[in-house]
Formats: C-alpha cells, structure tokens, sequence
C-alpha cells in the first residue's frame, strides 16, 4: 500500500455485510475503523435514556447536539462510550433497532452527527491514521455522497434482498429458516425504507464503485472491495 493518507468510504443497505466487510478491510490494511450506523444507534439509546419523545424533532436535536460519545476506531476492537458508559452491546438491542429510524430521518440530527464523522475522518488523516499513519475506512448510508464525497475510495456495498435478510437473520437469530427470515423481515426492509427518505445508499452516485455480494462468501467479499480500493487508492 502507498504511503499516502487514504480515507475509504462504504455505504450500503442493511444485511449487505458493510460492517464487517469494512472491519475486515480497515485490519487488513492497519487503518481506522468509523461505524456511523453505531453513532445513530447510540444516539437513540442517549435520547431513550433521557425519556427524550423521539416524535419531537427539534428535543432530539438538542440531545444529540450535546450527547457526550466517544468512537473507538480500532478494526479489532471497535468500541462506543457513550457519557463514559461502553454501550456497544446495548445500542443492537432489540428496542433500540426498533427506535433508529426516527432518530435517524432528524434532519438535523443527521447535520449533526455527519459533522461529527467528518471531524473524526479528518482528525485520522491529520494524525496519519489507527497505526501507522495511512487512514480510515468509514460505513454507513450516506458516506461516499455527503460525508466523505471526496475519498479515495467510495464503494456502495449492496446485495439482494434474500441475501440481506438470510445475513440479517443468522446475526440476529442464529439462524436462517423461513420463520427467523419473517421475524427479521420487517425491522430490515422498514429501516432501509425509512433511511431512504434522507439518504442515498441503494444507487451508486458517480464515481462509486458497487460490489454486489449476493453471490460471494465473506472472504471473497473484502477481496472485492480490497481491489476496489487497489485500483482506486493505490492500495
């Protein structure tokens, strides 16, 4: 890999393996991790917490502008301290999966925190990266068209619908079967319904590369997107 700073940007649907591609990416080639998906669900959690009425846009604006979070970037270990708490388990509650949307769809949270995940993205390759001084890989919905447009690689990962809901049921369930597939459905197709209204992760803008990994394993999945960023970054 080249020496220069690279920042990696990786959108896409839920169930489209984004997170642990990326994890996976961002360890094979020492750089930092950004979970932005994490940052929204740790932003619910602070505003349940605080019995803020997530019907009320600007109440949640307001928590969110002085939500207390701390983004580890570590591949390996990723975590999310929220006012000095480690609730990396307790945002992928069933209550909060249920809550992101419409913490999610706030315009102005949305403002908000995309400040914040850029500040984090340049802060990284100011200080030359996680470990030696190359970078970050940063997912979410809308990285590689608002966040961070001008990366020097920008992937929209994405899959089929079956593919999505089987990945999401086997993380979720533990298993795949028809039913475990059903009782995901729903939380699944809702939130990429309702993150759609703000965000675009389901097409490729200009200038991102899709993988499609319906088809593929996990491996062959970073191999993908670890030659989208070599053809891309001089990786």
């Amino acid at each position: 890999m080249s020496s220069h700073v690279v920042v990696i940007a990786v959108d896409g649907p839920s169930g489209s393996g984004k997170s642990s591609v990326s994890k996976a990416v961002a360890a094979r080639l020492r750089l930092a991790y950004l979970d932005t998906g994490a940052m929204y669900r740790a932003a619910t959690l602070w505003c349940v917490g605080r019995g803020t009425d997530l019907a009320d846009g600007p109440a949640v604006a307001h928590a969110v502008r002085v939500m207390p979070l701390d983004m580890g970037l570590d591949p390996a270990a990723p975590t999310v301290h929220l006012d000095g708490r480690d609730v990396a388990e307790a945002i992928r509650t069933t209550e909060v999966s249920t809550a992101v949307s419409a913490v999610a769809t706030n315009l102005d949270v949305r403002a908000e925190l995309r400040r914040r995940q850029r500040a984090i993205i340049e802060a990284e390759a100011a200080a030359g990266g996680f470990s030696d001084g190359r970078g970050i890989v940063a997912e979410g919905r809308d990285i590689t068209t608002v966040v961070a447009p001008d990366a020097d690689t920008r992937v929209l990962l994405t899959a089929s619908e079956a593919a999505r809901l089987r990945r999401r049921s086997l993380e979720v369930h533990g298993a795949a079967d028809d039913s475990a597939v059903e009782a995901t459905r729903d939380q699944v197709l809702r939130r990429d319904r309702d993150d759609a209204t703000v965000s675009q992760f389901q097409v490729a803008a200009d200038g991102v590369v899709t993988v499609d990994s319906s088809d593929l394993d996990f491996e062959q999945t970073v191999d993908a997107v670890l030659a989208v960023v070599g053809q891309t970054a001089g990786a």
